[in-house]
C-alpha cells in the first residue's frame, strides 16, 4: 500500500498528491481517464495517477461494505497517509502525503481533511457544485480547467521554497473552518448594529447580507454559519488589509503559509504568478487552451483598493458597457442564490455586502448605484466604527492569556479563539507533538460517536504529562472543545486541573468546569 510507483518529479513539491475523481464516470473499459477530474501534480504519468485513484476507489468500495453510510476517512500505510473526503455524492477528494524518514506523526488526518473541505467550499462559493458543472459540461474539460487553476492558486499559499507546508503538529492550536471574532464593548456593538442597518437601507427593497471585519477578525455577520465561514476565509486570504499588503504575512489563524515553523524572514513564495513547481508543464495540465475562459478568484495580488475605498479586481473581466472591472459573484451555500460581492475598506475595517443578482436591475450599473448610496450614507458610520474598534483593540496579542497556550473551538457556531501564533512558537516540539496526539485521539472518539449515531454529544477529558513534563489537556463538552498546554515542569495533576478550571470560569463562562 506504499504507492511506490506514485513518486513526484524533481520539479514538483515533494511528498504530496491531491486528486478528485467521480465514481459515476469512466465505468467502461477504455474510459478510465474520464474518472479523473483533478490531479496534482498534473505532470505525473497517467499510470501513476491511475494507481492512486484505483487504490483509493478500492478502499472506498471495501470500507462501504462494513459502513455504507460512512466510507473510510483515512488510511495509514507504511510510507504514506491517505486522507479521504466525499465532497459531493460520489465525488471524492483524496490527499496522499508521504511520511518523513523518522515516521513521526507530524500531521493529523482531520486537519488535512479540513484543507480539502475548505478548498471545495471556496470553489463551490465561486463556481457552484462540481456535479452541476459536470452536468452542464459532460466532457468535463471546462470543469477540469476551473478546478485546476482554483486548486493550484489555493495551494500556492502553502508553498515555501519547493515544499508545500500543510498543517502539521505545529498548527495544533489552530482550527480551520472556523471564524475568529473580535470582542467588542457595548458602545461599539451599538455602532456596528447601526452601521449594518444603514447599509441595508442603501439596498432599498433588495435583500442585503453583510460581513464586517476588523483586521482579520470578524465583527458582524448577517449570513448563515457556513456562508460566514466561507466568505470570512476568502476575506482573510485576499481582501483584508494584510492580504492586500503584498509580502506581509498575516498573523491570522487561518492564513496559509504563516505556519509557526517558518520564520517571517524565510523565502515564502508569494505567487504573483503561481510557481512552476506547482503548475508543472501547462502542456500536461488539464487546463489546456480553456485557461482564458477560467475565472480565478484565488489568484493572488489581484485585488486593490480604489480611491473611493471600494476594492476592485480584474479577475472577473470588465463590464462591456462601462469598461470598468466587472463585479464578482458568489453562490450562497444556504440558498444557492447567486450574489454580487462588494467590499469597501477604511483603514483596518473591511465591509463586505452581498446583493442578489436576480434583484439588481441593469447588472453592474445597478450595483454601482448601490455603491454610491453606500458612499453617501455609510462613510461617516465607517469612520466612527473604525475609530471605536481601534481604541479598544489590544493588538495582535489581545487574546494572550499569561501562562496558557490554548485553543477554544465552538463547533456549533463555527467559532474559535486561540493563543496568538507568536506565543505558540514558544512551545517546545515535544509539547506540540503531544498535543497533536491528544487531538488525534479526540478526533477518533468524535468519529466513533458519529458512526455510532449517538443521540448525545460525547464528553471527553484527557490530561497527559509529556516527556518534557508539560501538561497537555483536552476537554470536550456540548459541542465545545478546549485544548491547552501548560509548560510548567514538576507540577501535579491537581495543579493542571485547577489551571483549567480557572481558565474555564474566567474565559468560557464555566463551560469546561467539572463542578
Amino acid at each position: 500500500m506504499g504507492l511506490s510507483s506514485a513518486t513526484t518529479t524533481a520539479a514538483t513539491p515533494e511528498g504530496v498528491q491531491l486528486c478528485i475523481f467521480d465514481l459515476r464516470r469512466g465505468q467502461n473499459e477504455g474510459q478510465e481517464l474520464d474518472k479523473i477530474i483533478f490531479f496534482f501534480p498534473a505532470d505525473l504519468p497517467f499510470s501513476a495517477q491511475f494507481s492512486v485513484i484505483g487504490l483509493s476507489e478500492g478502499l472506498i468500495t471495501f470500507t462501504r461494505i462494513f459502513s455504507p453510510e460512512a466510507a473510510c476517512d483515512a488510511i495509514e500505510a507504511e510510507r504514506h497517509s491517505h486522507v479521504f473526503y466525499e465532497a459531493e455524492p460520489d465525488i471524492w477528494m483524496v490527499m496522499v502525503v508521504e511520511k518523513n524518514k523518522e515516521f513521526e506523526p507530524i500531521w493529523r488526518s482531520d486537519a488535512l481533511r479540513k484543507v480539502l473541505k475548505e478548498v471545495h467550499s471556496l470553489f463551490v462559493m465561486f463556481h457552484g457544485s462540481i456535479r452541476a458543472l459536470l452536468d452542464k459540461d459532460p466532457g468535463g474539460g471546462l470543469t477540469r480547467s476551473h478546478l485546476y487553476h482554483f486548486i493550484i492558486d489555493y495551494l500556492g499559499d502553502f508553498l515555501v521554497g519547493k515544499k508545500l507546508l500543510l498543517p502539521s503538529f505545529r498548527d495544533s492550536l489552530k482550527e480551520r473552518g472556523t471564524v475568529q471574532m473580535l470582542t467588542v464593548g457595548r458602545e461599539a456593538a451599538i455602532e456596528v448594529q447601526s452601521l449594518v442597518r444603514v447599509l441595508e437601507s442603501c439596498a432599498g427593497n433588495m435583500p442585503c447580507h453583510s460581513l464586517i471585519l476588523f483586521q482579520d477578525l470578524l465583527v458582524s455577520t448577517t449570513l448563515s454559519p457556513d456562508d460566514t465561514v466561507n466568505l470570512f476565509a476568502y476575506a482573510v486570504l485576499r481582501l483584508s488589509p494584510r492580504a492586500l499588503s503584498s509580502g506581509v504575512s498575516s498573523w491570522s489563524y487561518l492564513r496559509k503559509g504563516a505556519t509557526s515553523h517558518v520564520s517571517s524572514s524565510s523565502s515564502l513564495a508569494r505567487p504573483g504568478s503561481i510557481p512552476e513547481q506547482l503548475h508543472g508543464s501547462l502542456g500536461n495540465s488539464p487546463a489546456g487552451d480553456k485557461s482564458s475562459q477560467v475565472v480565478r478568484p484565488l489568484q493572488p495580488d489581484k485585488w486593490s483598493k480604489g480611491k473611493d475605498g471600494f476594492l476592485v479586481s480584474d479577475i472577473w473581466g470588465a463590464d462591456a458597457s462601462t469598461g470598468t472591472s466587472a463585479t464578482p459573484t458568489v453562490f450562497l451555500h444556504q440558498t444557492e442564490e447567486r450574489m454580487y460581492l462588494c467590499a469597501h475598506q477604511h483603514k483596518s475595517l473591511t465591509l463586505i455586502f452581498l446583493l442578489p443578482v436576480s434583484s439588481v436591475l441593469k447588472g453592474d450599473q445597478g450595483v454601482s448605484a448601490v455603491k454610491q448610496q453606500v458612499l453617501e450614507n455609510v462613510s461617516r458610520k465607517l469612520l466612527k466604527v473604525e475609530e471605536k474598534l481601534s481604541k479598544g483593540w489590544g493588538g495582535e496579542n489581545a487574546y494572550h492569556v499569561s501562562g496558557y497556550r490554548y485553543l477554544l473551538a465552538d463547533g456549533d457556531r463555527n467559532v474559535s479563539r486561540a493563543s496568538p501564533p507568536g506565543k505558540v512558537t514558544t512551545l517546545t516540539k515535544g509539547s506540540l507533538l503531544a498535543l497533536s496526539k491528544v487531538r488525534e485521539e479526540v478526533d477518533l472518539e468524535k468519529s466513533r460517536a458519529k458512526s455510532d449515531n449517538a443521540g448525545h454529544e460525547k464528553e471527553l477529558e484527557i490530561s497527559i504529562r509529556a516527556k518534557n513534563n508539560a501538561w497537555v489537556i483536552a476537554r470536550v463538552t456540548r459541542g465545545k472543545e478546549l485544548y491547552m498546554v501548560l509548560e510548567k515542569a514538576n507540577e501535579t495533576l491537581l495543579y493542571a486541573s485547577d489551571a483549567v478550571e480557572k481558565f474555564s470560569n474566567r474565559y468560557c463562562n464555566g463551560a469546561f468546569s467539572l463542578n
